[in-house]
């Protein structure tokens, strides 16, 4: 690990023609602090964790002083909100510092979100609150931690300055790490300038930066539209596998890398709900839970659009064709494995028919899937739910007693349970070995929206931040028993339900 003085900045996207960017430095804020940080993500830029303490570091981080290296730029960028075009956007409260050299040679860009007004800011002051940050940083790293590709969050630095949404609130910065900011909407803007040579001169730049392999072939741009579907087909089969809902998915906010991008009204299901609306700005149900895959099937058909230039439409075409069985096929892998049993038809029948029944049972779903891990696949089951019985005729209580609990129509979990049993036995699964590997893929822990809450609540209401760090530890260990937050893996009490996320979150 070493020092902020042996930084090595790169500046990559700097170096493209200002058409794709514009110079701005952060606006400074008055007497920041550090509210909290990932000691794993900063090990990605090869910091020491002492630095995070240093003035210069939290000077940086707060966008009063930039390090030597850093090349400070605002992107531009266009794209389809809500299904409606908007031809300017951009940055508009991000500010990319530089982009940092590991000793790994990976590059890091960082990005500071609520870095004041840029020239994309449509009006907007270009800040970011504590309560949004707090959000966003905590469910970066916890989708790092669950293995789903992201953006990942080294900090926030808070200040007293205020801020103005629904209520007065205080300013803070979020410093996001991605090896890129690009985005879909980052090739639509030059398409519909007709800016052609643009669109070609940025593909080219995403291709030999983040898809070399295909440098060698006489026409990459149909392969890099192909790679980049597959990704996006992997990236919303994981999103469903864990029932994580963006709230927004914008072509703006759709990653040309297939991360997670933009963490702004997101939830975590509880309750099993296929068509749960995470924003309350969403009032047509078009980024519902269940709506994701092919919400970003039809952002695919736009950035095909605007890569039209660079090939034919039949290959636009046949390049993000593969994206339906793409996508199939991964969330079957994910669920199978979440369940115990091989991919095919009947297990994509049992899957199905089992998250139909938490729907109807309103089921918290990784509750659902953790108790699962621990289903016992000898024990037959009867109609009335009673269990197995000793040799001498007594009744045992069934170790799936846990697990029916949870359903109001206990006769169907029945039904289901005795299908799942004998597809379990039919496969040879040892019980001890399939609960270990079911543990690695169903989470005990997720960011619920209540957890965060209380987090945020105790930071701008008391100043206290242990909260927030006592979250990330627990979930950048999604998946152990850590049997002292126990509390932390229940469902969400009632009043929960009252919370509220929107586009200002």
């Amino acid at each position: 690990m070493s020092s902020l003085e042996s930084l090595t900045f790169d500046n990559g996207f700097a170096r493209l023609p200002e058409a794709y960017y514009s110079r701005v430095c952060p606006t400074p804020v008055p007497d920041p602090y550090l509210v909290c940080y990932s000691p794993q993500a900063l090990a990605l830029l090869d910091l020491d964790e002492s630095e995070i303490t240093r003035p210069e570091l939290i000077q940086t981080l707060a966008g009063n002083q930039l390090l030597p290296g850093m090349d400070a730029i605002a992107a531009l960028y266009a794209g389809h909100q809500f299904g409606h075009y908007v031809p300017q956007l951009g940055d508009g409260r991000a500010i990319l510092l530089g982009e940092v050299k590991n000793a790994a040679g990976q590059g890091w860009e960082v990005q500071l979100k609520g870095a004041g007004r840029t020239p994309y800011s449509r009006g907007g002051d270009g800040r970011a609150v504590l309560r949004s940050s707090i959000r966003e940083f905590l469910c970066s790293e916890a989708m790092h931690a669950l293995g789903i590709p992201t953006t990942r969050a080294l900090a926030i630095v808070g200040s007293d300055r205020p801020v103005y949404r629904e209520d007065q609130e205080t300013a803070a910065l979020v410093t996001r790490l991605a090896p890129s900011f690009v985005r879909f909407g980052s090739f639509e803007v030059f398409y519909y300038r007709n800016q052609i040579e643009s669109i070609k001169h940025l593909a080219d730049y995403v291709i030999a930066r983040y898809y070399p392999e295909l440098t060698t072939l006489a026409d990459p741009y149909p392969e890099f539209l192909r790679q980049v579907a597959l990704s996006t087909a992997e990236l919303m089969a994981q999103w469903q596998a864990v029932g994580f809902s963006h709230g927004v998915m914008n072509t703006d906010n759709m990653s040309i890398l297939g991360l997670t991008l933009d963490y702004g009204p997101f939830g975590f299901l509880d309750a099993f709900d296929p068509g749960y609306i995470c924003n309350h700005s969403d009032a047509s149900g078009r980024y519902a839970f269940d709506q994701q895959p092919d919400v970003a099937a039809w952002n695919l058909t736009k950035l095909a659009q605007t890569l039209v230039p660079l090939m034919s439409v039949e290959a636009a075409s046949q390049a993000i064709s593969e994206y339906p069985q793409a996508f199939g096929r991964a969330y079957l892998e994910r669920m199978a494995a979440k369940f115990g049993l091989p991919p095919g038809s009947e297990t994509a029948s049992l899957v199905m028919d089992a998250l139909q029944l938490l729907a109807q049972n309103h089921v918290d779903y990784t509750i659902f899937l953790r108790r699962l891990c621990d289903f016992d696949s000898s024990e037959a089951f009867s109609p009335q739910g009673e269990g197995r019985r000793v040799p001498n005729g007594d009744a045992v209580t069934p170790s799936h007693s846990t697990l029916r609990d949870l359903f109001l129509d206990r006769a169907a979990f029945d039904a289901w349970a005795a299908r799942y049993a004998a597809a379990l036995r039919q496969q040879g699964s040892l019980d001890a070995e399939r609960s270990k590997a079911m543990r690695a893929v169903n989470p005990k822990y997720i960011l619920r929206n209540h957890l965060a809450e209380i987090a945020i609540r105790r930071a701008t209401d008391e100043r206290d931040y242990s909260e927030i760090n006592r979250l990330h530890a627990l979930l950048t260990r999604p998946f152990d028993e850590q049997p002292e937050y126990e509390a932390y893996a229940a469902e969400p009490p009632d009043w929960a339900r009252k919370i509220e996320v929107s586009c200002s979150s």
